[in-house]
């Protein structure tokens, strides 16, 4: 089925003939170049024996680069009606394997349709893009049910997820992020490579799912910590955090922190050790 690609109009086309003008209140930004979503489908991993879940697909440039590259299957869910016509071309070209379903992301249990291993790749609509990693992130149990994460956003938050302690880009998104999995930035786009352009270059970011959290740590106590140190991010943490804990000059010493410091300089490592000690008192 390598070649049913061939088989599909450009996407160009496909967009003037289903009159598929980029909406912004859909957060739509149209990656129209298959050589990108091809080589953005090979950072995904081990298509063949993998179940994906993409994200709104939008004409479907990112959705043929994972059929060509050998997915099992692609289930693509697509609030915007207008593209279901070009998914559906897709969807006889690869018969079987892809499967598209109109309605919010938000909204869809994606596991009625996949079978393990599961993979998810999207180019995410900017306006629910993060509130989806934090969802795939922070799940009832881990591990998850997907393996990996390949993900397009705005520069500025794929440096977030991948950023360091003492950078500004450093704060509860890559904590959360690097708790439970490794995170990198794999490919970078500039503005041109989408329809319409965007103001903000792109970037896509591949997570892949630890067995187990980095470091252990309650994850509800782990997340109100965190939440409360980077709310007030230019404070001492004896103060940022003094909603705490009564003691919590006390309960930072015991975690290895010096209370006189700020949220961006805590490792990942402290923050969990922290959490810890919240737990014990």
């Amino acid at each position: 089925m390598k070649n049913a690609i061939d088989t599909l109009p450009p996407l160009r086309e496909v967009i003037a003939t289903h009159e598929l003008s980029a909406r912004k209140s859909l957060g739509q930004n149209f990656l129209l170049d298959l050589n990108l979503t091809a080589k953005i489908a090979r950072q995904v991993g081990d298509l063949q024996g993998s179940d994906i879940l993409e994200i709104g697909p939008g004409p479907g440039g990112l959705t043929r680069g994972l059929l060509a590259e050998g997915a099992r299957h692609v289930l693509a869910i697509e609030k915007d009606t207008r593209c279901l016509p070009a998914l559906e071309e897709i969807a006889n070209a690869y018969p079987g394997q892809l499967m598209v379903v109109n309605d919010d992301a938000l909204d869809v249990n994606p596991l009625k349709f996949l079978t393990p291993p599961i993979r998810i790749a999207a180019n995410l609509p900017y306006n629910i893009g993060t509130e989806l990693l934090v969802r795939w992130l922070t799940p009832p149990k881990w591990p998850p049910f997907w393996q990996s994460l390949t993900l397009m956003f705005q520069r500025e938050v794929a440096d977030r997820i991948v950023a360091k302690p003492g950078s500004k880009a450093y704060g509860r998104l890559a904590l959360l992020a690097q708790w439970r999995s490794d995170a990198k930035i794999v490919m970078t786009l500039p503005p041109n490579a989408f329809t319409p352009p965007p103001k903000v270059n792109s970037a896509v970011v591949h997570l892949t799912a630890l067995s187990r959290p980095r470091f252990p740590a309650n994850p509800a106590t782990l997340n109100r910590v965190v939440a409360a140190a980077f709310n007030q991010r230019r404070k001492m943490l004896r103060a940022s955090l003094k909603g705490q804990a009564p003691n919590i000059e006390d309960l930072l010493l015991a975690a290895g922190i010096a209370p006189t410091d700020r949220a961006e300089q805590i490792t990942l490592e402290q923050f969990c050790a922290l959490a810890r000690v919240l737990e014990r008192r």
